[in-house]
């Protein structure tokens, strides 16, 4: 039976190779019991000849280890090693996958693979259809047959910048690009006006916490959720920033409660109807992470 996830639970996502000594340690929530959701990777975090041992690890983990808070998901190399992984015993212990480079040219033979399952997708759009417009709805159409099964969507940003031939400095937010602005712009209005939720990209600088701070706060701003981090000591400041304000949580409250179709709300005009998706999303981050 598919269990249907929020995107809001994923809060930051802990990329770790497959191969990582700590592995079983951080998934059997020992290492960072604060942590929402894991990413293990078998695709960029290890080189091809280490992807046997990769295997081995997670069959390993997956012998082991019993579901209780945290969020599972593995990222498979491409569609034959997605093949390969539905095949391990006891993988139905995982809550889904993370779809790399998912492409017009392939995106139909990775749903193929999860569509009879109960497993949930997170398509990663990495390549060329990022900056052509017509193949993000192309891309877009494909999907909404499958909305209930995809918790959200990524975008591969180191992947852009590649292609751009672009490099980012810490204190650079990728919205200050006029070329990366401009494509995240028609992604996030192609994709979100259709009702999918979109995760941040990787913040690449893990000792500049200020840098981070900044990042997800845009994250918010431009209306992305969930972020892919790639060290622990992210984990905390990710669950700080994703607690909402005490005049965000009363003004949720009061839009959901409310039985008038539009009042005055601390000066400004709340249309109940408009509005109150947001307040119950506001809501659930209250619940899960708190109220400054």
């Amino acid at each position: 039976m598919m269990n249907k996830i929020n995107y809001i639970e994923l809060g930051a996502t802990l990329f770790v190779p497959a191969i990582h000594k700590d592995l079983n340690a951080i998934v059997i929530e020992t290492k960072y019991p604060d942590l929402k959701s894991i990413l293990i990777d078998t695709e960029d975090g290890i080189k091809e000849e280490n992807l046997e041992a990769a295997f081995e690890a997670i069959k390993n983990l997956l012998s082991v280890y019993e579901k209780k808070h945290l969020l599972v998901f593995i990222r498979p190399r491409n569609i034959e090693i997605l093949s390969e992984l539905l095949k391990f015993e006891y993988i139905d212990k995982v809550d889904g996958f993370i779809l790399p480079k998912f492409s017009l040219k392939n995106g139909e033979k990775y749903i193929n693979l999860l569509k009879n399952t109960h497993f949930m997708m997170m398509p990663s759009i990495e390549g060329e259809e990022l900056f052509n417009q017509k193949s993000l709805h192309e891309l877009k159409e494909m999907l909404l047959v499958y909305n209930e099964r995809i918790i959200l969507l990524r975008f591969g940003l180191e992947d852009m910048l590649r292609q751009l031939k672009i490099k980012r400095n810490c204190e650079d937010s990728i919205f200050d690009f006029s070329a990366t602005s401009y494509v995240l712009g028609g992604f996030i209005s192609i994709f979100k006006s259709a009702g999918f939720a979109i995760s941040g990209g990787v913040y690449p600088c893990f000792n500049d916490e200020d840098g981070f701070v900044r990042d997800v706060k845009r994250d918010l701003k431009e209306g992305l959720f969930s972020k892919t981090i790639i060290h622990p000591k992210q984990i905390k400041v990710t669950n700080e920033l994703y607690k909402v304000t005490k005049e965000e949580f009363e003004e949720a409250l009061e839009i959901c409660e409310n039985n008038r179709a539009v009042f005055n709300q601390n000066e400004k005009m709340a249309e109940v109807v408009t509005m109150k998706p947001h307040a119950k999303e506001m809501l659930l981050r209250a619940d899960i992470y708190g109220v400054m």
